[in-house]
This record gives C-alpha cells, structure tokens and sequence, in this order.
C-alpha cells in the first residue's frame, strides 16, 4: 500500500525540487523550450556575474558594469585604482562560481522561518531592480531582469505560502548550483565569450595563485555542494518544514 505524501513534508519538497530540476534539465530539448527556461538561463547568468562584481565590491575594487549577452552568456567589468593584487584577483575569480552559492543557501536558509518567505522574495526582487539600475548595461538584462524581479514581488505579495516556500528553495539551488550549467567552463582553462577569448574563472585563479585550474575547479564544486547540502538539510528539518503550510 503506497501512504499518501503529507502536504508541506519533506517528501513533498524534495519531490517539487526534483520535478522542477527534471523539467529545467529537459525543456531545451523540446520545441521551445529554450525560449521557455530563458528568463532562468539569464538569471542564472546574473547571479554568476554579480557574484564577482560584489566580491570586487566588498575588497575595495570598482565594479564597472554587467553585461549578459544574447546567448544567455555575460561578463562583470571590475576596475582598480591602483595595482591589484594576485590574491584579490583570484577571489574576484571565484567570487562568481561561489558567490551565488553563498547566496543562494541563504534563500534556502530563508525558507525555514515562514517570517522570512516575503522579506527574502523582496529583497532579491529588489536586488535585482537595483543591479539593473545601477550596473546591467545591455539590453538582454534591462528587459528580462525587471520582468524576473517582478515575477518574485509579485509571489511574495500575493503568491500561496507552498510556492512562496519553493520559489525561494528553488531559486536557492538555481543560484547555488548556476556554476554547473556549464561544468565545461569551469574545468577549462580559457573561454569564448562575446567572440572574445578569456580566461575562464578558475584560468585565473591558475594564474594568480599557481595551482591548476583543474584543482580549484574540484574545490570550488566540492565547498559549492557543500553549502547547498547543509542549507538544504538545515531548511528541511526545520519545524517550519515539516509541517503543514501557513499564511
């Protein structure tokens, strides 16, 4: 006999996680369905590209400008007033890969107080209409990123507390796990972007701190998986997550 899944369990979380990352994981292999997950594809690309323009922000560096490209590719523009260190280019470098999963296991994090659904929908709808203002300079990221902000405004003001709850865990993995929409990047050593070639982030991490690209490729994967397993599980055995749904 198969129990029926209780309503707000962490049967029913984990299977909607499952299902959207199937969904995600299929959809560009359907008729239209790389126009369907594009808002996702450029989201992804903005929470990467912040992540080296705050870590640029937080160690006193200048951050210039963010650009996402058509193909749902981007770059962040950081400047320095003086000369910049090998260590400080290097955490810019993987400011990019571990920033938004730092970020990203807040919003899990989040979504174990039913207090902090609507204040953390908010605060990243916000974020996202202030780096637009501020620092998105193309015209991708200025007609999408407004329409992606106010899609989550409008879940945490009128959106059901279930999809309040997945919105964040779901945007929390998204944000966390962004580096591995294109693993091949992150163990490469040099990329194409824009028709410009560059070093890839973890090319200049190589360069600035010596050891292979390969080598922080596996460290910034493995404290990546690390910060979203433990957000998860702390979110999910939280008393808000294992019980029912409130408004």
């Amino acid at each position: 006999m198969i129990r029926p899944v209780a309503r707000g369990s962490k049967a029913e979380q984990l299977g909607r996680l499952f299902l959207a990352a199937v969904v995600i994981a299929f959809l560009p292999s359907l008729p239209l369905g790389n126009y369907l997950i594009y808002p996702l594809t450029i989201l992804i690309t903005w929470f990467h590209e912040m992540g080296h323009g705050l870590t640029a922000l937080l160690i006193g560096q200048d951050f210039q400008r963010l650009v996402i490209l058509p193909s749902g590719s981007g770059f962040a523009e950081t400047t320095s007033s003086g000369t910049m260190s090998n260590v400080s280019r290097a955490v810019i470098a993987a400011g990019g890969p571990l920033g938004p999963t730092f970020v990203g296991s807040l919003l899990i994090l989040a979504s174990s107080r039913h207090r902090l659904w609507r204040p953390a929908l908010y605060s990243l709808a916000g974020l996202i209409a202030l780096s637009t203002l501020i620092w998105v300079r193309s015209t991708v990221g200025l007609l999408t990123l407004p329409l992606v902000g106010a899609v989550l405004a409008y879940i945490g003001y009128k959106g059901r507390a279930w999809l309040q709850r997945f919105a964040l865990q779901f945007l929390g993995v998204l944000a966390a796990l962004s580096m591995l929409r294109d693993l091949s990047y992150l163990f490469s050593y040099s990329a194409v972007i824009g028709g410009q070639p560059m070093l890839s982030d973890t090319g200049a991490m190589q360069e600035a701190l010596l050891l292979p690209y390969w080598l922080w490729a596996i460290v910034i994967v493995a404290l990546s998986g690390m910060m979203i397993g433990w957000s998860l599980k702390l979110a999910l055995d939280s008393p808000d997550g294992r019980g029912g749904w409130r408004r």
